[in-house]
């Protein structure tokens, strides 16, 4: 199932009269909070499996 512009467009219409402009930005802006606290909680993730592996490691 291929969607043209001419497709997404009524899809965007129809979202935009159902929900309105207002709330589509919130949840956009939600959206990408929840984005941002992931790809950081990932990082920080990351950090502690690093500091972890170098307190493993003996040192001689």
């Amino acid at each position: 199932m291929n969607l043209g512009p001419t497709e997404l467009i009524i899809i965007l219409i129809i979202v935009i009269l159902l929900f309105g402009v207002g709330r589509i930005g919130k949840i956009a802006g939600e959206l990408g909070g929840g984005i941002r606290a992931f790809r950081k909680g990932l990082q920080a993730d990351d950090g502690a499996e690093e500091n972890s592996g170098e307190k493993e490691e003996p040192k001689a």
